[in-house]
């Protein structure tokens, strides 16, 4: 899946596309999919607004049983591209090996055209394999709670929790917390988007052994439908942040053996997660003494949030750091990019926020870092793969 093509993220390449497509002709497309039997109702989710986008919830397919069909009027040589589910990123399509598919469906809309795809099944409930943590093999004690509501946002989502292999022996012992979005994809291949998850047991156990890092405690915050909003800082971020702090970090401190305050207390994402815990170090330095930025979705305009086809592409970061944004004392960053499938513009915004955060005094190595990474990607398997570096710097000197 393409960058801004993650789960329920409603970001993408299609935004250069669609402006090209304002005000020209469209063409229709027909989707055709056969599905397994009795898989009920199938939503068809991809690149146009009208789909979310890439909201998995917003249009169901008509049809029942193994046939199912859409058509959908495609602004005129655009790069329509799409997955089907049935209703949530939890349950979308996989390929004959039982897997997400690895690539999008694609079809450029040049002329009206008749799409048929074949779906070997959806993933299975989630909750099956929740309540199994040890099929997933993961190291250290894994729990679920489940559809935690919250008075600031609109839905309710789970959260796993991480525990190491130390806490049950431990006592009374109590452990520093690292919280993190995108929680399904932390710990289980089952569980994550794509079938690759971050490995974050493994890398906590591994780093630990090695001196790098203490033991914590990791909170991972899943998303909703509503993820490209809630991890916006100018959009519902604020209320996201209202629902960590006042509601959830509570409970956890209550449940668990935590440390809190800012030292002991890191918040990690990427892409937008890498966007919403920069914000949350900013806006709340004495609850987040350090922020894991990982392939930080800087570009994000307020043409991204909006329907309106005249909003503005320019950067959001970038007109908050114009108008006077601040960054206060304490906290750490570390961000990342990658090289491969990285958005238009991402290393000028990167540039912009180090030299934002130099003017400020903040001193890169040791405040900060801000590192480029050639030829790495942006998904699980990536992020995966230098999470110890990550680990390393942010819990370095604490």
């Amino acid at each position: 899946m393409q960058r801004r093509q993650l789960a329920a993220l409603g970001l993408g390449p299609w935004l250069s596309c669609l402006a090209a497509a304002q005000g020209a002709a469209t063409r229709r497309i027909t989707v055709r999919a056969r599905v397994p039997e009795r898989s009920g109702t199938v939503y068809l989710t991809g690149n146009l607004p009208e789909l979310g986008p890439w909201d998995p919830a917003k249009r169901a397919m008509d049809g029942f049983g193994a046939e199912r069909r859409l058509t959908l009027d495609v602004p005129a040589g655009m790069n329509f591209e799409f997955k089907l589910t049935l209703g949530s990123w939890a349950r979308e399509a996989l390929d004959a090996a039982g897997l997400p598919l690895a690539e999008n469906f694609r079809v450029v809309a040049d002329a009206d055209r008749d799409i048929s795809v074949e779906i070997a099944a959806f993933k299975a409930d989630l909750r099956l394999f929740m309540a199994d943590p040890a099929g997933g093999g993961v190291l250290g004690t894994l729990r679920h709670w489940l559809d935690v509501p919250s008075r600031h946002l609109r839905a309710a989502r789970h959260v796993s929790l991480w525990l190491p292999p130390s806490y049950a022996q431990s006592g009374r012992r109590r452990y520093p917390v690292l919280c993190m979005h995108d929680g399904q994809n932390l710990f289980d291949p089952r569980l994550s988007h794509g079938g690759i998850d971050w490995g974050v047991d493994e890398a906590v156990v591994r780093s630990a052994a090695a001196g790098r890092m203490p033991e914590v405690i990791v909170v991972g915050v899943w998303n909703t439908a509503d993820r490209w909003r809630e991890y916006s800082p100018w959009h519902w971020g604020p209320r996201y942040a209202r629902f960590l702090i006042d509601e959830l970090m509570p409970e956890v401190n209550a449940e668990l053996r935590t440390r809190t305050g800012p030292r002991e207390t890191t918040v990690m994402g990427a892409s937008m997660g890498g966007l919403i815990s920069l914000d949350l170090c900013r806006r709340h330095p004495r609850v987040f003494g350090a922020g894991g930025c990982l392939s930080t979705a800087f570009m994000v305009s307020q043409a991204d949030i909006s329907e309106d086809p005249n909003a503005s592409r320019q950067a959001l970061i970038e007109r908050s750091i114009e108008r006077g944004l601040r960054f206060p004392r304490g906290p750490r960053l570390c961000f990342d990019q990658g090289t491969v499938n990285e958005e238009p513009g991402d290393a000028s915004a990167q540039a912009t926020v180090t030299q934002w955060l130099r003017r400020q005094g903040h001193r890169e190595g040791s405040d900060f870092v801000a590192r480029r990474i050639e030829g790495a990607d942006h998904n699980e398997a990536a992020w995966r793969a230098r999470l110890d570096e990550v680990l390393a710097f942010l819990y370095r000197a604490r």
